[in-house]
């Protein structure tokens, strides 16, 4: 009997997870304290964050709140951080959390809107080079007024419903109704190439899209959070941090277009791949019959979805309320007028936000150590101490590197902080605190698209969803992220060292 239950426990634990890495995790538990107690703080607790690093990495083997979860809740238990401590992290990081929770949910109930805008999208640009360049383009754009997270919840939703639709038909379902379209196992192996084939060309355009939201968020004072808090820290207004910027930012944001054109014409990186012929058809037959049989009602709630969405803009651009209550405002004005009135429609919206808003809660326990722990505080005094034409430059690395696996608002937050103390002291003119600060933005936003650690949309589309559906893991995300990654780190600290 007890054999049995040991066994029993033993295959609960995370489930279906492979057992090496219910071993790994194991292993991290009991090497922790261990760590701790012997080599002290600092070192336990860079182990934790490498740990962590792992369990994003394997998200495709297991959702990486439980073991994230579990290691975080080791790390309270040993104090290397405190409840108090993370309660603060989340308070500071509210705006985010409530985003994630109501404007998530109001991009669904967009759906139906956005299935036809990028259907037409799809259909009608018979160029993989152009539509990857308008994917980033317009994430770009986008993100530059919008926030990322929103950007990246509108792509993922429409490549959910591509994936779905062609999935469906493929597997002999009606593309309209609810099905499972996460199993292959009823798909004929007559689709299993086009199938592959249609997964890496979604890659590559979410990709595209998700490079974007860091292209132009980078510009303005709206695009990121960590640009609205240095901005409030210099006094800098909408225009004056655009221009502030632009030196570094704009450069950036030509290569980076360049590089999408590059990638998607070399067919590097997993980049180039055609959209299949036969999903072509599928997806042109689905959108050609939705549009012969959309009724007088259906019309009527895609004129109140495109309404929504000018309403979302709008309250965006204008930043009429955090951004999160303008979701929940969405929420309301489209449900109100379609006729969504059940709960269990209106619960579905939430089932893809709430996980990775768990899974940021974790996250931002890590950064709670990271700050308990004083990780990071060596390396910014070390650059505080170099000759002052050297700072900008090491400071964009230094925040690059940090930011890539800690949060980018976090990291800037530190930086900020410590940069501002040593001009109130009188340690550097005005002219060079400036310069330091755009290090500091640029430097949070642009190197931390390597992982999907360092991007909040990146993450976001990690564990989304549409990630297993297309299989895209943290290993792969890193591999196309990388050309990237290079173009936009060394042209931005070429920028930083000799353009401002």
């Amino acid at each position: 009997m007890s054999g049995s239950m040991a066994q029993a426990f033993a295959h609960n634990f995370l489930g279906h997870s492979p057992r090496w890495y219910k071993a790994s995790l194991l292993a991290f538990l009991i090497f922790n304290p261990l760590v701790l107690w012997t080599a002290g703080p600092v070192a336990a607790g860079w182990l934790l964050v490498a740990e962590f690093i792992f369990t994003l990495a394997m998200a495709l083997k297991c959702y990486p709140l439980m073991p994230g979860g579990l290691l975080m809740v080791e790390a309270l238990l040993l104090r290397m951080t405190t409840p108090e401590a993370l309660y603060d992290e989340l308070q500071h990081n509210f705006p985010v959390i409530l985003l994630l929770m109501f404007m998530v949910a109001g991009i669904y109930f967009m759906k139906d809107l956005l299935l036809l805008l990028f259907s037409r999208l799809l259909l009608g640009v018979r160029s993989k080079v152009l539509l990857g360049l308008m994917f980033c383009f317009l994430s770009a754009f986008l993100s530059a007024f919008l926030d990322a997270l929103t950007v990246t919840a509108v792509i993922i939703s429409a490549a959910v419903g591509f994936y779905s639709v062609y999935h469906r038909v493929a597997s002999g379902n009606d593309p309209r109704q609810d099905s499972e379209f996460s199993d292959d196992h009823n798909l004929p192996i007559l689709h299993h190439e086009d199938l592959e084939q249609f997964r890496s060309f979604l890659r590559s355009l979410l990709m595209h899209g998700a490079v974007g939201t860091a292209l132009g968020g980078v510009c303005t004072l709206v695009g990121e959070p960590q640009n609205l808090l240095i901005g409030h820290e210099m006094g800098w207004h909408f225009a004056e941090f655009f221009q502030k910027v632009a030196p570094v930012s704009l450069p950036v944001l030509m290569a980076g277009l360049l590089t999408c054109v590059l990638l998607e014409k070399l067919r590097w990186f997993g980049y180039g791949t055609l959209l299949p012929d036969n999903v072509r058809a599928v997806l042109a037959n689905y959108a050609a019959q939705d549009n012969a049989e959309r009724t007088t009602r259906q019309r009527a709630a895609l004129l109140v979805q495109g309404v929504a969405a000018l309403i979302l803009i709008a309250g965006l651009a204008f930043h009429i309320a955090e951004v999160g209550l303008i979701g929940l405002m969405v929420i309301v004005l489209i449900t109100a007028f379609t006729g969504i009135t059940e709960e269990h429609r209106i619960g579905n919206a939430f089932k893809d936000a709430m996980p990775f808003t768990a899974l940021l809660v974790v996250f931002f326990a890590v950064v709670a150590v990271i700050h308990d722990q004083q990780l990071f505080t060596p390396l910014i005094q070390w650059v505080l101490t170099l000759p002052a034409d050297q700072q900008p430059g090491m400071l964009f690395i230094a925040n690059g590197v940090l930011s890539a696996i800690s949060d980018n608002v976090f990291v800037a937050t530190i930086y900020i902080t410590e940069v501002k103390q040593a001009f109130i002291s009188g340690h550097m003119s005005r002219e060079h605190f400036e310069t330091l600060a755009i290090a500091i933005n640029t430097g949070t936003n642009l190197p931390s698209v390597a992982t999907p650690n360092g991007q909040a949309a990146f993450l976001f589309l990690l564990t989304s969803a549409i990630a297993p559906l297309i299989r895209l893991s943290y290993g792969r995300m890193v591999w196309m992220a990388l050309p990237y990654t290079v173009v936009m780190g060394v042209l931005g600290w070429y920028a930083v060292s000799y353009w401002l």
